[in-house]
Order: structure tokens, then C-alpha cells, then sequence
């Protein structure tokens, strides 16, 4: 579990000014919150939906909180035909955790975390704990590892192992009952999709960790309709034999855990 600090505040969505910026309304007034997502974080950005931002570790930041999740409410998610209830309904509203102000959503819906650290910390934090089966047997983990004039999430490394090069992915869009990643087109992840494929071409492993940080995707793929050179890189990879790894994560108001795998959809 990654726990989230105290001292979270809780507020109203209420507009992205850039990718770095956010404005929500609290009990308070109005707060301008850093967000480190670089993605559209498409559906995330409704007028009114709570979010939950923790405090700058740095007390001297000009914006003194991060956004860490959004709630999203059930009314907002798509429904396949005859489907009801489902992982949403079983995570809680915000009121139940977090007093909202007046004028906040109480609708049945889930946490969609959208803070883009957590996953490179996940690694670490799961690796450590042993919970990741695909790194069995290494003993050391560098984080931010250099290959070349590239530098990599993670660098797995022991004895007799072959090095096992790691990028981390933060996933928040579902479509289709898929979890989809990027919700952006992103030059940025074709150049690490490409890089990976070389590292196998050398003989050493390479993998992506994607972290799904919301309940309802019941299968991975990537975003063909945003990102079709994205979408061609990564099958084109998986045949060049750089291994994929989704994972969803298990989002509250407490913080971050890690779940089970999700299946890639062929």
C-alpha cells in the first residue's frame, strides 16, 4: 500500500488551466492544485466531480497541493447493455470516507487516481514486498536507470539474471471494458515502446508496468482510436518479446494498492 499523507483536501472540479494546474472549490473557497498528469485525462475533468489532493512535501511550493485521484461517478460510466452493479458499486462513495462540502456529488461511483507517480512507486513498493512475480529471483532495483542517452522507470538486476528494463505507465481510461493507454497521443511512449524493443533485439529482457488506477476495465489494450502508432508499437513489441504487465490498482481515500493483472486483449 502506497498510504496517502495526512492533511488531503477535498474539493469540488472545477477547471484545468494547463496540464500542470487545477482549480477546485472546497468548503474554503477556491484552490489552485498542481496536477503532474500530462495526458487529456479524458472523462476525469467533469465541473462539480470531487478530487482529492495531498500536501506539497515541499511547504515553499507556490501550489501547495497535488491531485491524486477524481471520483468518478456511475452515472458517468458508459453501461454495457444488462450490466448493473459491477467492481464500482463495491468502492465506496467519498462521503463515506471524507466529509464533502455542500454541492458535491454523493453518487454511487469509484476513485480514478491520476497522480502520475504513483506507478514508478508502486514498482518499488511491490518489488520490495515481493509481490511481483515477473521479477522473481532479482535482488536490486534502480530507479530512473540509465541505457545510452535513455533513462528507463526501473532497471531489475541480480546474479545470473539477465537485466530487466522497466518502464512504468499511469492507465485512467476505459473504454469497452478495456482499460486503454495513452488517453493522448504520445510521441514520448513510442519512444520508450521503441527503446524496449531494442533492449530484446540486445539479448536483455524489457517490460511495461502499466497501473490501472480505477476498478472497472476488465482487460487491457492500447488506445488504437487515440494513438495508432502507439497501438502498432505495442503489438509489434509484445512479437519482439517485450513483456506487458497491467495491473489494477486498488484506489481510496486511504491510498494505493496493488491488484491483480489484467489480461491484454489480442
Amino acid at each position: 500500500m502506497l498510504p496517502l499523507p495526512s492533511g488531503c483536501l477535498l474539493g469540488a472540479f472545477v477547471q484545468r488551466r494547463n496540464r500542470f494546474s487545477v482549480e477546485i472549490r472546497t468548503a474554503q473557497g477556491s484552490v489552485w492544485i498542481h496536477s503532474n498528469n500530462s495526458g487529456s485525462m479524458l472523462g476525469l475533468t467533469r465541473p462539480g466531480a470531487p478530487v482529492l489532493a495531498s500536501p506539497a512535501a515541499n511547504p515553499a511550493r507556490k501550489l501547495k497541493y497535488t491531485q491524486e485521484c477524481v471520483w468518478l461517478a456511475q452515472t458517468a460510466v458508459p453501461q454495457r447493455p444488462g450490466a448493473e452493479g459491477g467492481p464500482q458499486a463495491r468502492t465506496g462513495a467519498p462521503a463515506a470516507a471524507l466529509a464533502l462540502p455542500t454541492g458535491h456529488c454523493r453518487d454511487s461511483g469509484f476513485w480514478v487516481g491520476v497522480n502520475t507517480s504513483v506507478p514508478n512507486r508502486m514498482l518499488e513498493a511491490a518489488f520490495k514486498a515481493g509481490r511481483l512475480p515477473f521479477a522473481a529471483g532479482y535482488t536490486q532495483l534502480t530507479r530512473e536507470a540509465r541505457r545510452g542517452q535513455s533513462r528507463l522507470d526501473g532497471l531489475f538486476t541480480a546474479p545470473g539474471l539477465p537485466p530487466l528494463w522497466v518502464e512504468c505507465k499511469n492507465v485512467t481510461l476505459v473504454e469497452d471494458d478495456a482499460a486503454c493507454f495513452p488517453d493522448a497521443a504520445s510521441e514520448r511512449g513510442r519512444k520508450h515502446l521503441r527503446e524496449l524493443m531494442d533492449i530484446t533485439a540486445h539479448g536483455e529482457r524489457a517490460a511495461m508496468f502499466y497501473l490501472v488506477q480505477r476498478p472497472d476495465g476488465r482487460c487491457f489494450a492500447p488506445a488504437d482510436c487515440i494513438d495508432p502508432e502507439y497501438a502498432a508499437l505495442f503489438q509489434a513489441a509484445r512479437e519482439c518479446g517485450v513483456e506487458m504487465y497491467p495491473f489494477r490498482a486498488l484506489v481510496s481515500p486511504a491510498g494505493v494498492d496493488l491488484g491483480a493483472t489484467l489480461p491484454v486483449r489480442a
